[in-house]
């Protein structure tokens, strides 16, 4: 599989601190887990263990998402990833993406008039999230993303 991407942008502090935030998880409900005597530790029924699993397990799929989120700018299309959910749009659907002081990320309007945070570009970054909104801005503009005029106006 060939990679046709234009650009991407990955963002390096919540990565940062998803990753440490994950590890020191991990650590902590290690040592907790482990410096338990084994008599208290079998009070656990095993649902109460599962319970626990699942609940950290929970915690660290949404840590490793943030870790993951980025922006990808391809020929044809623009694909999202953010927590929860991720999106794939064709240029022509993208009608602008805005990046004012004062936001917390980059927003994307479409089509419809719908707004979609692009988590992967936030203001946490600073100078490096300004750029890189620019930068997949003339992407989009250059793949004829933009407002569409309407017959007679």
């Amino acid at each position: 599989m060939r990679d046709d991407r234009l650009y991407t942008f990955h963002p390096r502090i919540v990565a940062v601190m998803s990753a440490g935030m994950g590890l020191s998880l991990i650590a902590v409900f290690g040592v907790i887990w482990f410096r338990l005597s084994e008599d208290a530790r079998d009070t656990f029924s095993w649902f109460q263990r599962l319970t626990l699993l699942a609940f950290f397990g929970a915690i660290l799929w949404i840590l490793y998402r943030m870790t993951t989120l980025r922006v990808s700018a391809y020929p044809d299309r623009l694909r999202v990833r953010n927590v929860f959910k991720s999106y794939t749009l064709p240029w022509d659907r993208v009608t602008a993406l805005r990046f004012r002081p004062g936001d917390a990320w980059l927003q994307l309007f479409d089509a419809d008039g719908n707004r979609l945070g692009i988590l992967a570009v936030q203001a946490a970054e600073g100078a490096r999230a300004s750029k890189a909104a620019k930068e997949l801005a003339a992407v989009a503009r250059s793949r004829g993303a933009g407002p569409r005029s309407t017959p007679g106006t």
